[in-house]
């Protein structure tokens, strides 16, 4: 059975995932089909981790892609997640997860409905306001929520959500029948109101957008599709990986794999699978530095992290699993960085690199406050508990954790 030992994996992750500086590429569109989507959830996640991996990244370059050239659209796909995707690749996915994101959103909406008292139907009642809402929003060829709420006055119906919980909330109906639409590839995101990282999207439909229709597929050809690209960018790896990324069941997964076919392999005393013609060595890149935002699509590619986080997993993710900002010398995960409300970088190193490996990462530091400028914030939208403490501090030493030692470095603002 082939081994991969820790070593050769971060350097697959290296090359793979263009950190290297050598594999670096020259668009957004190129770093999101490799890596099979870009994490959108957060706006900032899809612009700081497509510079991370590209040669000459500018927020307007990428904001062409987005919006002008739309070689990438923004999809609810895998764990009811949004990723930035080319159009083609967007269409896989949303067959490959209508079962485990569409038919949930779906369910879920429908029993809000009910529990309402909006409809006795509601199953019939939604389908009617989503082909209403869909007119409305192909008659005005883009329209923001409020528009398209303008033209079919039922969408402001509110519902109560959360009562007696401190998420409680009163919301309209008119974002969940846009998504619905969305999931089911029929709308499709368009450029937000305000900056770059605003999250009031316009819509459109699909072929208004796009100029066609996305390719249909059949749930299972997409799945099969979807997994051998992720293997290809992600591999070797565990089926629980797999499982975790999708968001699928395990039967589901499993069906996939059976079409696939993939090489089991030795991932130090766990099982993993590759697919059958990559088993390959990878030559090892130069030691490198990499700043990655909150939510990058490396970090969170897989559910066994060891081999790349170590033991800093309880200072960069929160209580739900999600990432903050990290900091990588040489294919792993060394600490975090934050930016404050006036500018300032500030990194934390939670484990003894060596100065060569201090030196490259305050460069990388450096070339990330540049890109930023005067006006640019990048604010995790999940905050972690190292994001935290930087955001408190005032000074450039913190004392040493029970973790190891942790040095910080203060840059001043860009």
């Amino acid at each position: 059975m082939r081994k991969f030992t820790p070593d050769e994996r971060r350097a697959r992750l290296a090359r793979r995932h263009h950190l290297a500086p050598g594999n670096r590429v020259t668009t957004a569109t190129q770093v999101a089909r490799d890596m099979v989507g870009l994490h959108s959830t957060d706006p900032a996640t899809v612009f700081v981790a497509a510079w991370a991996r590209m040669k000459n990244a500018n927020v307007a370059g990428i904001e062409v892609e987005l919006y002008d050239e739309r070689s990438l659209l923004r999809v609810l796909v895998m764990r009811r997640t949004a990723f930035v995707l080319p159009p083609d690749l967007a269409a896989v996915a949303l067959a490959a997860c209508s079962r485990s994101v569409g038919r949930t959103q779906r369910r879920q909406l429908e029993q809000w409905i009910d529990k309402a008292g909006i409809a006795r139907d509601p199953a019939a009642w939604l389908r009617k306001l989503e082909e209403s809402t869909f007119d409305a929003v192909a008659a005005r060829g883009h329209a923001t929520a409020a528009q398209v709420s303008s033209d079919v006055p039922l969408l402001k119906r509110r519902l109560q959500l959360a009562v007696g919980t401190s998420n409680e909330a009163s919301v309209t109906l008119a974002p969940f029948v846009l998504r619905l639409l969305a999931v089911d590839g029929r709308l499709i995101r368009g450029r937000p109101r305000g900056g770059w990282l605003s999250t009031q999207w316009s819509w459109a439909t699909t072929e208004t957008w796009l100029g066609k229709a996305m390719r249909a597929w059949t749930i299972h050809d997409a799945q099969v599709e979807l997994v051998r690209a992720w293997l290809k960018a992600f591999g070797p790896a565990t089926v629980g990986d797999v499982r975790w990324w999708t968001g699928w069941t395990l039967s589901e997964v499993r069906r996939a794999l059976a079409t696939i076919k993939p090489a089991e392999v030795d991932l130090g005393g766990a099982t993993g699978i590759v697919l059958p013609d990559d088993l390959g060595p990878t030559r090892r890149p130069e030691p490198f530095a990499s700043l990655l935002p909150g939510l990058d699509p490396t970090v969170m590619g897989w559910a066994g992290r060891d081999w790349y986080l170590g033991e800093h997993r309880a200072a960069l993710f929160d209580r739900s699993g999600n990432a903050g900002p990290t900091v990588w010398w040489d294919g792993r995960v060394v600490g975090g960085w934050a930016q404050r409300r006036n500018g300032e970088i500030l990194i934390r190193l939670l484990e003894d690199v060596g100065r060569d490996a201090r030196s490259a990462i305050e460069s990388e530091a450096d070339r990330l406050r540049t890109w930023l400028g005067e006006t640019r914030r990048v604010m995790p939208r999940f905050s972690t508990p190292l994001v935290k403490e930087l955001a408190a501090e005032t000074t450039g030493l913190t004392p040493r954790s029970r973790r190891g030692p942790r040095q910080t470095q203060k840059l001043p603002p860009g």
